[in-house]
């Protein structure tokens, strides 16, 4: 077995990765002072979070827009390159892409800094809504795309047509601003995008992260690799003092003494800032779980 242990990062060092990273998939500045689209090489690559494919300044394809454009397709190959570019990023990285690297998890982030009243779900809603995520993944992203195709054979982009909050910030806010024709041309089918997005990021303010945790099939992809991807959580049960700052600090409360390798975990770093005791690591884990993990029901 071969693991690297690290202290978590710094929020301010995590904040610098997701302000970076933002800038790194958005790239191309031109585009938003041109409205142009973006139509290099590169916007064949798929990146490992949402970003919208229309965002003037995207430099890559959103992996999610490209899983239903291939599956939207009579006749089409099957999506081999982009289940697998998924597939590997939520082998080796797990939801940690959600933590640090995800524009959109930075702007309800950034939001939910604003002073206000705390919203608590309870515990009963918070379970059952939590499924939601996967019901998005399931049928707007794979089963719509496959079962409902137009008469050219094509099918609609369901989840980023209808629903898509991070595409209506990054591509559909800044290319209305930027023609007129578009705003002109803009129905009932963006008010009702514009409402989600408000909603989405109204509820950012009370809520910690709510469209990660209760919409988005990204996040719900990784999560089916966090129990086993290679970058993982370890709690030293023998350290651990059973005082739970780390679960009262995690944006995901996730029960980080009962099951820190959840699938909600995003790997943020939190909990092991808040361990009066460090007994919390994360690294990369090149082989199987240890005894620990596995008494707490990881492996």
């Amino acid at each position: 077995m071969s693991r690297v242990h690290r202290p978590g990062l710094r929020p301010s060092l995590r904040r610098l990765i997701q302000i970076s990273s933002a800038v790194l998939f958005n790239g191309y500045l031109l585009g938003f002072g041109t409205g142009r689209i973006f139509t290099g090489a590169s916007k064949a690559v798929c990146v490992p979070v949402l970003n919208c494919y229309s965002c003037p300044g995207a430099l890559g394809a959103c992996p999610i827009g490209s899983l239903q454009a291939a599956l939207g397709r009579r006749g089409g190959r099957f999506p081999f390159y982009v289940l697998g570019s998924l597939m590997l990023f939520g082998v080796v990285l797990g939801r940690l892409i959600c933590g640090f690297l995800c524009p959109f998890g930075l702007v309800q982030e950034l939001l939910h800094r604003i002073p206000a009243h705390r919203l608590h779900v309870a515990p009963g809603l918070d379970r059952a809504l939590r499924y939601l995520k996967y019901v998005v993944l399931a049928v707007l992203v794979v089963i719509l795309p496959l079962a409902v195709l137009d008469a050219n054979g094509v099918s609609k982009p369901y989840f980023c047509e209808f629903l898509c909050p991070a595409g209506t910030l990054e591509g559909g806010l800044p290319l209305l601003m930027l023609d007129s024709r578009l705003r002109q041309a803009a129905g009932w089918l963006f008010d009702w995008k514009l409402m989600v997005l408000a909603a989405v990021l109204g509820l950012s303010v009370f809520i910690e992260r709510p469209f990660c945790k209760y919409l988005c099939p990204l996040g719900a992809f990784y999560a089916l690799f966090n129990r086993f991807s290679l970058y993982r959580m370890h709690l030293d049960t023998q350290r651990c003092i059973g005082c739970r700052r780390c679960e009262a600090v995690c944006p995901m409360q996730v029960k980080v003494t009962d099951d820190i390798n959840g699938p909600e975990c995003i790997r943020c770093g939190q909990c092991v800032k808040a361990c009066p005791v460090k007994a919390i690591t994360a690294g990369f884990e090149l082989a199987g779980p240890t005894a620990g993990s596995a008494r707490r029901g990881d492996g």
